[in-house]
């Protein structure tokens, strides 16, 4: 699927042409760029008045705490911290260099803290993220899927961390807005974006897959005439963040397995999902009540991605689902962080928007401010006592 190509403007109007489209693209996606804040505003509100209530601080939490510190640190002073904790070090070369270098640069030129700016990027990216999601539905379907499709990705009970100065509202507004690039035959942004996105997040595979795979299809049924040099070039340079970091950190370590050395060192890695796999039965044995909520939840996951499957999403959609659904169940620890590994595969959501875009808007909005406070409610119980998400 693409778009027809007019013929290009000229010089002088190129400009103000692009930034015409621009315009009326954001004018198009207001409404679920609105109903995206809304929604996040719901969970922040709930967290607000019930850490008032237990005397804690939200600020601590979204940029103060876990993965936010690290980032912090390593915009602040580079690689080179490990820390030794649980038993085991933890090196800061686990986290890819993107985030940190946003932070960076926004400390150059707004002074606030590394903290303060991992917000500020991780809420403009968040905007990015609902933007790009709308564009995706829009494209395959219509406005009001695309609209329901970013307020229940903003209501997922793991979107707490949207809030926080992580790095998944980031990696999503790049898969995103990757994604559409390869629907729509725009080669050049889909492999710069998935370049980007390698250099976010682990999980950067498997927007590189969905470039991968749109290529190949592209490359067969030629849909959009884009040039095949384009299309090739796209694939070639889409691993490439990735491959980046990953053999930077093997230059450091001298070692050509040096990163997953590193994931070795913070107890994790990818074992097919073995590990996981005893995590569950544990949880069943010492906790029926968690483990049989895990089970129905991977349930629910299955079902999802069957939907996905019937709906005939794109295959480059498919792709990027289904790598980041495994890559996000086969790691040997952190079983407490799945649910958020999984938050950026916006696309299992796209069946029940569907099905919510045609119900009634009363019903479809109770249904989406129902969601809103539950994610605040789970957000705000996860962070006071669960730990670490």
């Amino acid at each position: 699927m693409a778009y027809e190509r007019a013929a290009p403007p000229s010089p002088a109007a190129a400009v103000p042409g692009a930034l015409d489209r621009l315009g009326a693209a954001l004018r198009a996606a207001a409404p679920a760029l609105l109903a995206y804040a809304a929604v996040r505003a719901t969970g922040l509100l709930v967290m607000s008045v019930w850490m008032a209530f237990a005397e804690e601080s939200p600020r601590r939490f979204l940029n103060r705490r876990w993965d936010s510190l690290w980032y912090a640190r390593i915009a602040e002073d580079g690689y080179g911290y490990t820390r030794f904790s649980a038993g085991r070090w933890h090196p800061d070369e686990a986290f890819f260099p993107l985030f940190p270098v946003l932070e960076r640069a926004v400390t150059a030129v707004v002074p606030v803290s590394a903290n303060g700016a991992g917000l500020l990027v991780g809420w403009t990216a968040a905007l990015a993220a609902a933007w790009g999601i709308f564009a995706v539905a829009t494209l395959l379907y219509r406005r009001m899927v695309g609209v329901v499709l970013v307020a229940l990705w903003a209501a997922v009970p793991p979107a707490f961390v949207q809030s926080m100065a992580y790095t998944e509202t980031l990696f999503t507004a790049l898969a995103a807005w990757a994604l559409f690039a390869v629907l729509t035959g725009r080669w050049w942004w889909a492999g710069a974006l998935a370049v980007a996105a390698g250099l976010t997040r682990p999980s950067g595979v498997a927007v590189v897959a969905a470039v991968l795979v749109g290529g190949a299809v592209e490359l067969l049924l030629r849909r959009s005439g884009a040039p095949r040099r384009r299309v090739l070039a796209a694939m070639a340079i889409a691993p490439l963040g990735w491959l980046g970091y990953v053999g930077y950190v093997s230059w450091r370590r001298s070692s050509p397995t040096g990163y997953f050395d590193v994931q070795a060192e913070w107890g994790n890695g990818f074992d097919g999902g073995v590990a996981f796999l005893r995590f569950v039965t544990g949880m069943l044995g010492t906790n029926p009540a968690h483990g049989l909520l895990i089970l129905a939840a991977l349930a629910a996951l299955a079902a999802l991605l069957v939907q996905c499957v019937r709906q005939r999403q794109p295959l480059p959609l498919l792709a990027y689902t289904a790598v980041l659904a495994v890559t996000a169940l086969v790691g040997a620890g952190y079983f407490t962080s799945r649910p958020r590994l999984l938050m950026p595969a916006f696309a299992l959501l796209l069946p029940l928007a569907v099905w919510l875009a045609g119900k009634p808007r009363a019903a479809t909005a109770g249904a989406v401010a129902a969601a809103a406070v539950s994610s605040g409610v789970y957000g705000t119980w996860f962070l006071l006592y669960e730990g670490p998400p």
